[in-house]
């Protein structure tokens, strides 16, 4: 085991990978001898040379167009949009090309090599365009996966899983943790099941369930709650597209309540489908509705940071109004 934190464990994953299979390449905007904005690969290209780790032009949908090629031939290209943000203009090539590859043509081919990274979410003080949490938008998307890590442990074996997986993924990196989640590694190759939640804290009284950044949020709030007396189970997805409906529809039924804590705007967001998904399979257990704390529903405020963010004080709250309902 060694020391890492999530960005150092990011780039110990493309190593691992690029060193396994040569099909694997690595590319985006400043990927190269730069090492990317946030230094995720650094040394990639000296290791490997610029054939497999290299700059792109500043075009998204040319970036993922190119990835989607590449895939389609075999290979396994892991793309780098540099901010979430940013993946708009890819937005055409990942729902009608990426995700629809396979069934368009009755298996007879596929891009299930492709693998797209970036960095997502807020906290850094980077204003609305550099903290944007988009997963919602893809996860409407049948035929791509979605994976979001929330420590360097899970960064590097659900990298590894999706980077290998016969499926299109999204893999989203939040970026407040890339320097402030730091855990033991394994620096050999090792990966994590996507699809599968885990239950990082038991509990019997509520259920509260996130992905990413925000379980560091929900722990600060069951800490809260725990003062009270109460019991929090805490949930984390791991991968939303697709989620891990059994485990937290087995948590509900023993606590009864549910929050789920989310960092994107509340109209619409993937929360939303959590809930209406756990009040349709749980109804019978529900002591009271499932709530949701969540962004707000304006752009993402530059000064205004703190008053946005769904933190661990609007969790808590969460929790309190569920138990008092």
């Amino acid at each position: 085991m060694a020391k890492m934190n999530l960005l150092q464990a990011i780039n110990s994953a493309l190593d691992v990978a690029m060193a396994k299979n040569e099909k694997v390449s690595v590319f985006g905007e400043d990927v190269g001898h730069f090492g990317g904005v946030f230094r995720a690969t650094s040394g990639l290209q000296q290791k490997y040379g610029r054939s497999r780790c290299f700059n792109t032009p500043l075009v998204e949908q040319g970036i993922i167009g190119f990835a989607n090629g590449l895939a389609a031939q075999g290979s396994f290209p892991v793309a780098e949009i540099q901010f979430g943000d940013y993946i708009f203009p890819a937005f055409d090539q990942i729902v009608n090309e990426s995700a629809k590859f396979r069934y368009r043509s009755g298996n007879e081919f596929n891009v299930g090599g492709l693998t797209i990274r970036t960095p997502y979410g807020g906290g850094i003080h980077g204003g609305h365009y550099h903290s944007q949490s988009p997963e919602a938008y893809f996860a409407h998307t049948p035929g791509l996966k979605i994976v979001v890590p929330r420590n360097p442990y899970q960064a590097k074996g659900l990298l590894l899983s999706a980077i290998f997986d016969p499926n299109p993924v999204l893999f989203l990196e939040p970026k407040r943790l890339y320097r402030a989640a730091v855990g033991e590694v394994p620096e050999e190759e090792y990966t994590l099941p996507i699809g599968k939640a885990e239950v990082v804290q038991e509990g019997t009284d509520i259920t509260v369930v996130g992905w990413g950044a925000q379980v560091e949020v929900i722990e600060r709030a069951a800490e809260l709650a725990k003062k009270d007396g109460v019991s929090v189970e805490i949930i984390d997805l791991r991968s939303i597209l697709p989620w891990d409906v059994d485990t937290v529809a087995q948590s509900v039924m023993k606590t009864g309540r549910m929050v789920v804590s989310q960092e994107a705007p509340h109209t619409m967001a993937f929360g939303s489908e959590v809930a209406a998904t756990i009040q349709e399979k749980c109804f019978l257990y529900l002591e009271s509705p499932v709530m949701r704390a969540s962004g707000l529903d304006t752009p993402y405020p530059l000064a205004h940071e703190k008053e946005y963010f769904s933190d661990h004080l609007k969790t808590y709250e969460m929790i309190k109004r569920s138990l008092n309902y």
